[in-house]
């Protein structure tokens, strides 16, 4: 990948790594379990980010 990128290009990836942080402890404390993935999760080698 380019050293220099455009800023809406880097933009695009810095939200896509912020979504794909996983789900807090505290909601799967707080749901009983029942919310465990995240449902934005995504791999970094099956999944691709739109250009």
């Amino acid at each position: 990948m380019a050293r220099n990128k455009i800023f809406s290009r880097k933009k695009r990836y810095a939200r896509e790594i912020k979504s794909n942080l996983p789900v807090p402890t505290w909601v799967t404390m707080r749901t009983a379990r029942k919310v465990r993935q995240h449902p934005g999760k995504r791999n970094w080698r099956t999944h691709s980010i739109k250009r």
